[in-house]
């Protein structure tokens, strides 16, 4: 076991009970701040170096926006947790010989935007900024916490023909319990947390968990959806996916795979070419 955890741990849970508000504070600067910032692989470099990089920015702070083509027709790629744009390298030239544009972003605290914490909202946000910029997406693809986020972009005015959803949550709500059995945190820290979460990233809105849980908003969300989700993944269990699947009915496909774990799956040539074809399924001319 980490020590680490054990340290957290250690204060936390006795503070949840004589200082809840003090606890909740804490507990959100670690569940806020990503650990580290992960760095463009040696196997994403050549593609991330073709990318247009452009600028955002969200609630202050600096946000580096990636492009590949010139922006017409364009899909959006939504990163997950500690990750970055360049991890769905190996759809970018896939999505060009479809005739598409490729567009993404490092979130706050993650590969080279500023900011040391970000949240769901936040990615949310900056999703509908690109849409401003560039119009109706013909796709999202996103992965695990981004799969979060694109859910509530599209029930929020999001427009994009598919979604194709990698190891995704299904509602935000899922984070703080996952982030506190994690740590062996006790349920009064993961109230004081909850409460932290409403107060600061849904400017104390409790209805934030309802806008942000998927299966209560399926009316919301248009076109066709594909999930993919590995049943040994350790990270974001194959329930979150199941959820979904009851939530969406025929509309959604679900793919389960064995093997690939949480992070791996993302870049596995046969999930690439399953959400290729998913992809360009939906397209209006026909490839050739």
């Amino acid at each position: 076991m980490d020590p680490a955890y054990a340290l957290v741990r250690g204060v936390l849970n006795p503070a949840a009970r004589i200082a809840p508000g003090a606890a909740g504070r804490a507990a959100f600067e670690l569940f806020t701040h990503p650990v580290r910032r992960s760095r463009v692989r040696e196997s994403e470099r050549e593609v991330h170096g073709r990318a247009v990089a452009e600028r955002l920015a969200v609630n202050g702070k600096p946000v580096v926006g990636y492009r590949w083509g010139s922006g017409e027709r364009p899909v959006l790629l939504l990163h997950g947790w500690r990750s970055r744009a360049s991890r769905f390298a190996p759809y970018v030239p896939r999505l060009r010989a479809l005739g598409l544009s490729a567009v993404a972003f490092d979130a706050p605290g993650h590969g080279d935007s500023g900011g040391r914490s970000t949240g769901v909202p936040e990615f949310r946000e900056l999703a509908l900024r690109l849409q401003e910029r560039y119009g109706p997406f013909e796709a999202v693809v996103a992965h695990s916490l981004g799969v979060c986020a694109a859910l509530g972009a599209l029930a929020d005015g999001l427009a994009a023909g598919r979604l194709a959803a990698v190891s995704g949550v299904s509602r935000v709500g899922f984070f703080p319990a996952a982030f506190c059995a994690g740590l062996g945190l006790n349920a009064e820290v993961e109230r004081a947390l909850r409460e932290r979460i409403e107060r600061e990233l849904f400017a104390g809105d409790a209805g934030g968990w309802e806008r942000y849980d998927a299966a209560r908003r399926v009316e919301a969300v248009g076109g066709p959806v594909l999930v993919l989700h590995d049943e040994g993944d350790t990270v974001v269990p194959l329930s979150e996916a199941h959820r979904l699947r009851e939530a969406y009915g025929e509309r959604l496909e679900l793919v389960v795979t064995q093997g690939l774990g949480h992070r791996r799956i993302v870049a596995e040539p046969t999930i690439v070419d399953q959400v290729i074809g998913f992809i360009s399924a939906g397209l209006e001319v026909p490839v050739a």
